[in-house]
């Protein structure tokens, strides 16, 4: 024995020779059994409660704990049933689940295994229709200014909708009806099911990728929510809103409204309203086409005969011009004559006087005399005739040169090296000086082979011309 130890010796009463065995559990046993028990006990349960600290893992498994005023239980949702949802789960949605209770073993905790799940007070597919409602509103999908018009005279028409439904019926009579020249392409799809969303999305893109259709109509008849849910899938909102090609959603009633109404171009109430809608009536388009061709034809008739009144006048004013012009003309042509006639006149009296003061100057001279005894004669002769020749050709020049500045003084000369007669209007007065006109008045400028009708923009006098006191040719 150790020293500073004491042995104590206890009752044998404290440990009794005959105790019973034990079945001694471990951690995971107790909980396999608990577990088992409860799934047993609980294997279905419907909970009623509001959804708090909801995560979404990269698993595909969705996290939660549901709770009411005084309690929370904790639940999951696998991914192959969080895939089945129609609508997304948030923090706060009241929510009413179906599942079986069960424990999560490694930390002991009990939790509900849920495989159905709808909002409380909405319906499933509603809440999931108003929440891609506003996902997609925010991203700006149903903007107005995104939207285009239909084009006013289409000549192929897409269908996207069943072949076999009362409303390809209605599209392709009401089509042919109204507009019998149009082309019809159909794309005939699943409006609804497993895979209906799929098909409408592919007849879209088809059709926008042939590139001869104008406009295409996309629908269905009437339905529950659950028949027309195909055109709130967020693939076919998407497809007809990224359409290069204008779309008319057409999809059920005049009530009904879904997800492609929105972010189609055109909403049509029915499917027949939507063929109504995208051609015209051919009979009234070919109406009104008459009636604008006749108003057409009445107003270029009137336009001509007035046109036409308006080059008579105007032939009329040249005819009357081009005979003033060529009277004067026939003035100054005789001007002309008479002053050649008269300078040749006088040019030949000049040669005459020119002769008798020769030959009297011969006559008087004295040394014409003495020489001409000497026999100089022949030689003064030549002189005199060299100097008679001078002054004739003297004479001449000076002709020549009064008949050129003659003729450049001749108004058809002047007209002829780009000159202009200006005249008032209407009265046709020459205007010869700056204080005739004003502005604002019209002219008309006579040219060498026509006329020019000018409005005066500008007057200002030139003090150099206006202070002159004369001025010789």
């Amino acid at each position: 024995m150790r020293r500073g130890l004491t042995q104590t010796k206890l009752p044998s009463s404290l440990f009794p020779l005959d105790v019973p065995s034990r079945q001694v559990l471990t951690v995971s046993e107790l909980t396999a059994r608990v577990r088992a028990s409860l799934e047993t006990s609980f294997s279905e349960v419907w909970l009623e409660g509001e959804i708090s600290n909801l995560r979404a893992p990269g698993s595909g498994h969705l996290y939660c704990t549901l709770k009411d005023q005084t309690s929370q239980v904790r639940a999951v949702i696998f991914r192959s049933t969080a895939l089945r949802l129609r609508f997304g789960l948030e923090d706060g949605l009241h929510v009413i689940v179906r599942g079986r209770l069960s424990v999560y073993e490694p930390r002991g905790e009990y939790q509900l295994i849920l495989d159905h799940v709808e909002p409380r007070g909405l319906g499933a597919l509603q809440l999931a229709f108003e929440q891609l409602k506003r996902r997609l509103e925010d991203e700006g999908l149903f903007d107005a200014t995104r939207k285009r018009s239909l084009p006013a005279f289409p000549r192929t028409v897409g269908l996207v909708t069943s072949a076999t439904g009362a409303a390809v019926r209605d599209m392709v009579a009401v089509l042919h009806r109204r507009c019998p020249i149009v082309r019809i392409i159909l794309v005939p799809v699943s409006v609804q099911g497993d895979g209906s969303a799929e098909q409408i999305v592919a007849a879209i893109e088809a059709l926008n990728q042939l590139g001869t259709v104008d406009v295409m109509i996309v629908g269905r008849g009437g339905g529950s929510l659950e028949d027309l849910w195909s055109f709130n899938e967020e693939i076919v909102v998407r497809a007809v809103a990224g359409s290069v090609v204008p779309v008319v959603s057409a999809v059920g009633h005049e009530t009904d409204v879904t997800l492609t109404d929105f972010a189609a171009d055109v909403r049509a109430p029915t499917p027949s309203a939507a063929a109504e809608l995208v051609v015209p009536v051919l009979t009234q388009l070919a109406d009104r086409l008459e009636m604008l061709i006749g108003r057409a034809r009445q107003t270029i008739t009137a336009q001509c005969l007035d046109q036409h009144q308006r080059l008579d006048l105007a032939l009329a004013q040249m005819g009357h011009i081009r005979l003033r012009i060529l009277k004067e003309a026939q003035r100054v042509d005789e001007a002309v004559a008479g002053m050649r006639e008269a300078t040749q006149v006088k040019l030949r009296g000049a040669m005459v006087d020119i002769q008798a003061w020769t030959q009297a100057l011969m006559a008087h001279n004295p040394v014409f005399h003495v020489r001409r005894d000497l026999g100089i004669v022949p030689q003064l002769q030549s002189r005199l005739t060299v100097a008679m020749g001078h002054v004739l050709t003297q004479k001449m020049q000076l002709t020549r040169s009064t008949l050129w500045r003659l003729n450049g003084l001749s108004p058809l000369a002047i007209l002829e090296r780009g000159y202009a007669i200006l005249e008032t209007v209407p009265r046709h007065q020459i205007i010869r000086d700056v204080g005739q006109v004003v502005v604002g008045d019209e002219v008309v400028a006579r040219l060498t082979n026509g006329q020019v009708r000018c409005t005066v923009n500008d007057v200002a006098s030139n003090p150099s011309v206006s202070n002159r006191t004369g001025a010789s040719l």
